[in-house]
């Protein structure tokens, strides 16, 4: 990095920064600290196991904001004195510093409810026949790439396979700070246009996903959300691991019915039939949230399903011929790396659509 690039960086960091403190009040923060402090000093704190991890979450992160807030300035000081002495050295530092900087800018755009927590993420193959399928396993496997280069805790729920090749369907269950609010952006219908690798012919197709993020239930308000256990069928059923048609077989899965929508959630994996019940309730939860946010008028655009996953309701393009390109329908931003967008390069196209909100 030559010393202007070095400088010019800098001057960007710096206007950032100064962005992030008019937005940060650190006395809320001290407040908030205190808060946890207390929460997590109670004798009866894992009594409730789930209620403890959160606050020992919450802490840590509260903690670490405030050391931030308090360190950043001294960093960039620091490397302005460096580099006006003219050491290049100090290149990874300046990069560390530029992304922990951009992560909290980005977190202002943050703001609505559940933004900050973990994230329920549904891919789902569309119009395009076997090219669909394989488009939704490329999205999956996008993501996936993309939530592990955040650091982001991902588990695969959900992985239908397809007859022919791909995937029918996916859910992703991602954990991570701000995953919601990151993957909330991504929602809508997807496009692909390519060469088919499954056409004799070598003709052009097109072909279309739909992907759609829900707030995972732990970081939804229980108020907001309750459940009558006469309206809930479960049905517990075998569920195949790897390995053949009888093998790693166990009485696991849950399928969970709320009769009053007719919402069936069914959760097929190798854990126990405790956790798969458990995890299938959440699921549960988030999408009679997801219903109930569809319900106020004002939010109903935003969390509705009801779209065609097929031509003219697309929120990205992604080209690879007769040429390269990644659009993004919202933001305009464009690219011709559509191989790095499809193997998890997604921090400029995710920030351009937060910035055109």
């Amino acid at each position: 990095m030559t010393q202007e690039r070095a400088y010019n960086l800098l001057g960007e960091i710096k206007e950032k920064w100064n962005q992030v403190e008019l937005g940060i009040r650190l006395e809320d923060l001290q407040k908030d600290l205190q808060e946890y402090t207390l929460k997590s000093e109670n004798p009866q704190l894992w009594d409730n196991p789930e209620e403890a991890q959160n606050i020992l979450k919450y802490l840590s992160h509260t903690q670490k904001k405030i050391q931030d807030i308090k360190n950043i300035p001294e960093q960039l000081e620091f490397i302005e004195q460096i580099l006006s002495e003219g050491d290049l050295d100090y290149e990874e530092e300046l990069q560390a510093l530029n992304n922990l900087v951009n992560e909290y800018w980005r977190s202002l755009f943050f703001n609505s409810e559940y933004d900050a927590g973990n994230a329920l993420v549904f891919i789902q193959a569309g119009a395009g026949g076997v090219d669909a399928q394989d488009f939704a396993e490329m999205i999956t496997k996008m993501y996936i790439s993309y939530a592990k280069s955040r650091n982001f805790e991902v588990n695969v729920i959900e992985y239908i396979q397809g007859q022919e090749a791909g995937i029918k369907r996916s859910l992703l269950q991602i954990k991570g700070q701000y995953a919601y609010g990151i993957f909330r952006q991504e929602r809508g219908v997807h496009r692909l246009v390519r060469v088919s690798p499954f056409n004799a012919a070598g003709l052009r197709h097109t072909s279309f996903v739909m992907v759609q993020a829900l707030p995972e239930m732990e970081d939804i308000h229980s108020h907001d959300i309750v459940i009558n256990p006469s309206d809930l069928k479960i049905d517990v059923y075998r569920s195949q691991g790897a390995g053949g048609q009888s093998v790693n077989t166990t009485d696991s899965a849950v399928r969970i019915t709320h009769i009053p929508t007719n919402i069936v959630v069914a959760i097929q994996t190798e854990r126990s039939q405790l956790q798969n019940k458990a995890l299938a309730m959440s699921i549960l939860k988030a999408k009679l949230w997801e219903l109930k946010q569809a319900e106020r008028k004002q939010e109903q655009a935003d969390h509705t399903e009801d779209i065609s996953i097929s031509w003219g309701n697309h929120i990205r393009s992604y080209v690879l011929n007769p040429y390269k390109l990644v659009k993004d329908q919202r933001s305009g931003f464009e690219t011709t790396d559509v191989d790095g967008v499809l193997a998890g390069n997604l921090e400029e196209i995710i920030t351009s659509v937060l910035i055109s909100k």
